[in-house]
């Protein structure tokens, strides 16, 4: 049977969970249509889902319409879970964007439309909650078109000439198929979606099941034959754990197929493993059902696996594109009477889930440190703390997650030399575009370097996240290139590296603050504000001290609506404001829209205080040996003492450190 997984993402309260009801009912898949407000829907089965009413976690569950199997997958709406959201997108084969008639394009659904448009989903159009009063068609149709895109088209009724002439205009192709025609195949049709130059919208009801036959219909030609002759091939998207504490890894098989007891290798976060699966399941809600092979097209939860994360390729599966939506909040929590031991094991097991909660021990104020997205997320956090862990803890009030990078290459240099171990590496620099992260890589020459000793030292610079030397933040936007490095025939150790490479980027840091090189970055937010006209000034005035870049305000009848970009710092607690200060009659909507150089990087640093040379588990001076005995060399003569010399012309191309790198 052909397979097609779809996802379907909304704005909160767009009516999500309620579709994908309609959807398992229309098809027959359950016999009774759940409902978000009596906690009775099929897809939210976690209890604080149920409680809230709102989704948390994805979940998935499975239909067959005509020839079709579709499994569909729903994903969190509101913005606090938007990188779970994000995570599903790698097991989509198309998506269905829900958009509440009344309340139309929200900041939350651009940003959806954003990763789809990036990841070259096909996505769908469902127009809910159409049997409100004030819900008007062209007029939802119209905004879709002007906010999202052109190729949003109204196919609610079949065949509507209308429609498909508008259809048509995507491309010269199906232009001419129309004018010669006045019809366009089903197969041109499929290929305008799946290219995202056609955006099929249906207009209905969830709640009263009006329009979700008709997208099913649409939806279903979508569905294709796995490729199951091909090697095998998986995204993983989600990691949780069972009702037992076993964890289950969640993936969508792209090509080839999976049995259970399979042994498999992998690469994640830098560390190569090898294990055997253990059980395969197939979820259907709160059912699960075990299964030997999963094929192409399948979605599957694998347990057995103890190091893959979300996000993580198996077989030959090409990687995907790195994660947008971050966490941009910190906090602290107060542990209160509970076992700091405890807590942070509590805390892993979350982090393992959702791999952005960053949680980090910090060792010299002795506190345990999350990064979130929200105060709901921070509700659910502690939730989960008391109902799983049997932990009761506090958080301090969240600040904001800085990060830094460099703006020109330096070259660092490591050496590690106590009596009896050596080792020395050479590190470059360089800044990366914006959102870029940190990537890895040689071009040494083996000749000069074993390739042993370089995989090693790149494995050893993956494995934690490096602090940059402003205020302590995580780096990112940089590549690291191992130029050169030296071991010793008998004293090198494994660690011995470990401790040269982290010497290495410390001192190149040092080095790139001493030529003012380096740069402070603090998280912007994508904001939309609407407010009564009569309050435009007090709007304008507010967003130019809050540093805001933004356009003229544009005025929809007695309403006007700004938007823009604003530093997360400014703008955390506005949203009251503008509730005070309009009656309630307006609101902000704000979607993280990633990091900028920081607009008053000065006085954060002046708070931070942060000293990187006292920072001794991060310190970026070096150890010689001289007469048997182990010396330090601060970071700024290190050079003068190396052992290498890294301007070796010998080098080879560029490679990156991935998983033919190490061998896997």
């Amino acid at each position: 049977m052909r397979q097609l997984v779809v996802g379907l993402l909304a704005h909160v309260d767009a009516g999500k969970t309620t579709l994908a009801e309609a959807l398992l009912y229309a098809a027959g898949a359950i016999r009774t249509l759940g409902r978000v407000d009596h906690g009775s829907s099929h897809l939210d089965v976690a209890e604080m889902e149920r409680r809230r009413g709102i989704t948390i976690f994805s979940n998935q569950a499975t239909l067959t319409h005509g020839d079709a199997c579709i499994t569909l997958v729903d994903a969190p709406g509101h913005v606090d879970f938007s990188a779970e959201a994000e995570r599903t997108l790698q097991a989509l084969d198309c998506a269905v964007l829900v958009v509440g008639a009344n309340d139309g394009v929200q900041g939350h659904t651009l940003t959806m439309w954003r990763l789809l448009e990036e990841r070259c989903i096909p996505t769908f159009v469902f127009v809910n909650k159409m049997d409100l009063t004030g819900a008007d068609a062209t007029t939802a149709l119209t905004q879709l078109q002007t906010r999202l895109s052109p190729g949003c088209v109204d196919l609610t009724v079949p065949g509507d000439p209308n429609a498909l002439e508008t259809a048509a205009m995507a491309d010269e192709a199906a232009l001419d198929e129309y004018l010669e025609t006045e019809d366009l195949a089903q197969a041109t049709l499929d290929r305008l979606v799946v290219e995202r130059k056609l955006h099929p919208c249906v207009c209905g009801s969830a709640l009263k099941l009006e329009g979700v036959d008709r997208l099913l219909d649409l939806l279903v030609p979508l569905a294709r034959e796995g490729r199951v002759q091909e090697p095998f091939g998986a995204r993983v998207y989600k990691v949780s754990h069972g009702a037992r504490g076993e964890r289950i890894s969640w993936m969508k098989v792209t090509s080839g197929e999976l049995r259970a007891k399979s042994v498999m290798t992998g690469t994640s976060g830098g560390k190569s493993w090898t294990e055997k699966v253990d059980q395969l399941r197939v979820c259907h809600g709160v059912r699960m059902e075990s299964v030997t092979v999963a094929t192409a097209g399948q979605l599957c939860a694998v347990t057995g696996l103890s190091y893959v994360l979300p996000g993580d390729v198996l077989g030959c599966e090409p990687a995907g594109l790195p994660a947008r939506l971050v966490p941009v909040l910190t906090y602290c929590v107060e542990l209160g009477e509970c076992d700091v031991h405890a807590v942070l094991a509590a805390l892993r097991t979350l982090a393992d889930e959702d791999p952005a909660l960053g949680v980090t021990w910090n060792e010299q104020l002795q506190e345990v440190h999350l990064r979130l997205m929200g105060e709901v997320q921070l509700e659910v956090v502690r939730e989960a703390l008391h109902d799983r862990f049997g932990l009761q803890v506090d958080f301090s009030p969240g600040g904001i997650c800085y990060q830094e990078t460099i703006s020109a290459p330096v070259v660092g240099v490591g050496h590690f030399e106590p009596l009896r171990h050596y080792a020395e590496a050479h590190l470059l620099l360089e800044p990366l575009p914006v959102g870029s992260g940190v990537r890895y890589g040689s071009c040494c020459s083996e000749d000069d370097l074993d390739r042993n000793w370089q995989r090693l030292i790149l494995t050893n610079a993956m494995e934690r996240d490096h602090l940059g030397v402003l205020i302590g933040a995580p780096l990112t936007d940089v590549r690291i290139t191992l130029l050169a490095g030296c071991a010793h025939p008998k004293h090198t150790e494994g660690g011995d590296f470990r401790q040269a490479t982290y010497r290495a980027i410390r001192q190149g840091l040092m080095l790139a603050r001493e030529a003012g090189e380096c740069v402070l970055l603090e998280p912007w937010y994508r904001f939309v504000l609407e407010v009564p006209a009569d309050r435009v000034g007090r709007a304008l005035a507010d967003l130019q001290r809050m540093n805001a870049i933004f356009g003229a305000p544009a005025m929809r009848g007695d309403e006007a609506a700004l938007e823009g970009q604003v530093p997360v710092s400014e703008i955390r607690s506005y949203a009251l404001e503008v509730a005070a200060y309009t009656g309630g009659q307006g609101s902000l909507h704000c979607e993280l829209a990633g990091y900028k150089p920081c607009h008053n990087a000065e006085r954060v640093i002046a708070q931070a205080s942060y000293d990187p040379e006292a920072d001794l588990p991060n310190t970026p001076d070096s150890v010689f040996c001289s007469h048997g005995a182990g010396y330090t060399v601060k970071w700024h003569e290190v050079r003068e003492h190396a052992h290498v010399d890294d301007t070796d012309t010998r080098r080879t191309p560029w490679r990156e450190a991935d998983a033919a790198f190490f061998g896997v």
